[in-house]
């Protein structure tokens, strides 16, 4: 199977690219991001796929989005004229908000999107600001939008940054539709109606779009109505409900349509569109990538958002794990597929002709690394979707899951038998619930002996049972069994490996006191941290959800949210103690919640010379957790000089 064609060329970015007889395109593509012609990029995947339909797609890479250039300078929005077809618009791979600013609201300083990571070339709310642009210059023209930011954002939806709940994406940009998911089925249909001459305002009906229709319009499929603009901006209890509707029918088997009401028109979200087929999938890896950025950024070096995916391979879709803080369900969807093995191992092989490869595949994964199919034999068969009312992992596995690593075991093992193939790592992330859950340990002896650069990923997230039931994570003995298994195996392979834990602070549900909890048992376990997140509040989550209402939206009931900004930072602060600079805070949250048997958190201090500079003893290098630094590849034993020294200073 044939992964590339040599001869391939990006997708035009300017008039000048245009094949030769083309003067007209049928799509112009405006994007948020850079232009990067690799499968890991979306504006790539969909410009390759209506090009094999047969269609001519112009690409606009972060257009000027302050002018509309009405005047035909050929800037901006208009760097192709008006379209045969219509625009396609979207913010990127991410949404502009994410990307412009931190969990503080604090503006980033850096866009690995963008070219030199220079951060400014798109706007805020990247995908209205596109759109309106447009309409100025072209009026009724058709727009099509989608992505990340336009999939999460097409309902109603709350909005961290302005702190309210703003209207569906699709009615503040003035589009015609909104394609949500992966659009690779959708986006094809669409660009096969409107050639067809079909207006665009009578395609109402293609699964997996949103479009606005007048009162009296009648959905094709069976739907549920839900509430007003109104109401849902001003009632939470009516939000959790509408969000609980969405979450629920977001399985193309047996999903519903659903309706939400602005003033004298109707929203509707059609449907998901089926899944891809193992086949389909494959044809959409087998598109005549470049594998690269667009030429005209070779002058400032590329685009780095390329670096850690360009020797990697995304071998899956979907994820069942259910993680309440994960967009993952609403925009990808709850059920997996993944692609054939001689599909990944052809890609592989084309990797390492590539120039720059050292005979490293970075990573074979996905949303979750060790998913091949879905969970349960009737969801495999299609005869039923997700369940809608429990998750498939979590506080038990289902009774009916399927645990079963082999077929990904397998391809593991193609994979590093290919020649020029050194090594092949799993970095994307393993669902440790689910890799414990497997009676047979060859997935996790396969990963100790082989997959495994030093460290390997994995999100406990908390260790609060009762913030992990919100989280739609397992119990902490779930972890701390994976942990053991994990560190036995590698001290039978004689492999020095470290976990590095992903945890999360001011989850809804987490208190002050469960904080408390979890850095006690950090210190208990010796881990320190290095990388810890407060929550985040994005569109399309549940707990986002919960973040805004104070309501659980699968129970109805109510949940503490932690948003005080001085508990929020002391949440933080609690994830890593061992930190000079956090000592004050940790102190202030320990009084605070009264914690007497927290006082251990508190670094010992002691003085040296007569200054004034405070030394705090390092803790004992953790058995689970990434040791801070590696000096000369010289490891320190009991017995060496940096270890006597230590022991003599905590003894003084």
């Amino acid at each position: 199977m044939s992964l590339v064609n040599l001869a391939a060329k990006p997708l035009p970015v300017s008039p000048s690219e245009l094949p030769e007889g083309v003067s007209q395109v049928d799509f112009v593509y405006v994007s948020g991001d850079a232009y990067v012609d690799h499968p890991s990029f979306g504006t790539a995947i969909i410009g390759r796929i209506l090009e094999k339909c047969g269609f001519t797609v112009g690409i606009i890479p972060q257009p000027d989005f302050k002018n509309s250039y009405k005047d035909g300078s050929g800037k901006g929005v208009c760097v192709f004229g008006r379209p045969r077809l219509g625009f396609l618009v979207s913010s990127g791979n991410i949404d502009s908000m994410v990307c412009h600013y931190t969990a503080a609201k604090k503006k980033r300083s850096e866009d690995y999107y963008s070219p030199e990571k220079k951060a400014g070339l798109r706007p805020d709310r990247a995908v209205i600001v596109y759109c309106n642009r447009i309409r100025e210059a072209y009026g009724d023209v058709p727009i099509i939008i989608g992505g990340v930011e336009a999939s999460l954002r097409r309902f109603a939806h709350y909005d961290y940054w302005d702190d309210k709940v703003r209207r569906s994406v699709l009615i503040d940009s003035t589009a015609d539709i909104l394609s949500y998911g992966m659009g690779e089925k959708s986006i094809p249909e669409i660009a096969r109606l409107l050639d067809k001459g079909v207006p665009v305002k009578k395609i109402r009906d293609v699964r997996g779009t949103v479009v606005t229709a007048p009162l009296d319009f009648e959905p094709k499929f069976d739907y549920i109505d839900t509430y007003s603009y109104d109401e849902l901006k001003s009632d939470k209890k009516k939000y959790a409900d509408a969000f609980s509707v969405q979450y629920k029918n977001m399985d193309p088997v047996d999903g519903k349509a659903i309706v939400e009401y602005y003033d004298n028109k109707k929203l509707v979200q059609n449907p998901p569109q089926p899944l891809l087929t193992r086949e389909e999938m494959d044809e959409v890896y087998a598109l005549p990538f470049t594998r690269t950025w667009h030429p005209m950024y070779d002058k400032v070096g590329g685009i780095s958002a390329i670096d850690e995916v360009e020797f990697s391979i995304t071998h899956n879709r979907g994820c069942f794990g259910g993680c309440a803080f994960c967009a993952i369900a609403f925009h990808q969807g709850r059920n997996v597929v993944s692609r054939s093995e001689e599909s990944v191992i052809a890609e592989a092989e084309l990797l390492t002709t590539l120039p720059g490869f050292k005979g490293y595949i970075h990573d074979v994964g996905g949303p979750t690394a060790n998913f091949r199919y879905g969970p349960c034999k009737a969801v495999r068969e299609g005869k039923k979707g997700i369940c809608k009312n429990r998750r498939c992992l979590a506080p038990e596995p289902c009774k009916n899951l399927i645990v079963d690593h082999t077929e990904y075991v397998r391809l593991l093992e193609k994979l590093s038998s290919i020649p020029k193939v050194k090594k092949v790592f799993v970095r994307s992330g393993v669902r440790f619930d689910y890799a414990i859950y497997d009676k047979n340990d060859a997935f996790l002896k396969r990963l100790v002996n082989h997959h495994v650069s030093g460290q390997l990923k994995v999100a406990p997230e908390h260790i609060s049972d009762r913030v992990l039931s919100y989280m739609g994570k397992p119990p902490v003995k779930v972890y701390d069994r994976f942990c053991d298994k994990y560190f036995d195996l590698c001290r039978k392979a004689g492999k020095e490996q470290y976990l590095v834990p992903y945890l999360m602070s001011s989850h809804p549900g987490s208190t002050l006191n469960e904080a408390v909890d979890l850095a006690l048992y950090l210190k208990k376990k010796n881990v320190r941290p290095e990388q810890v997140q407060d929550f985040y509040p994005t569109p399309g989550t549940a707990a986002t959800t919960m973040y805004y209402t104070g309501i659980d939206p699968f129970t109805g009931k109510n949940v503490y949210v932690p948003r005080d900004y001085n508990e929020k930072k002391m949440q933080r602060a609690l994830l890593q103690t061992a930190r000079p600079e956090n000592r004050e805070i940790v102190e202030k949250a320990i009084k605070l919640s009264g914690r007497r048997d927290a006082m251990c958190l508190l670094p010992h201090s002691f003085s040296q010379g007569s200054g004034n500079r405070t030394h705090f003893a390092s803790p004992k290098k953790s058995a689970n957790s990434r040791p801070e630094k590696k000096r000369g590849g010289v490891k320190k034993g009991k017995g060496s000089d940096t270890a006597k020294k230590r022991r003599e200073m905590k003894a003084k």
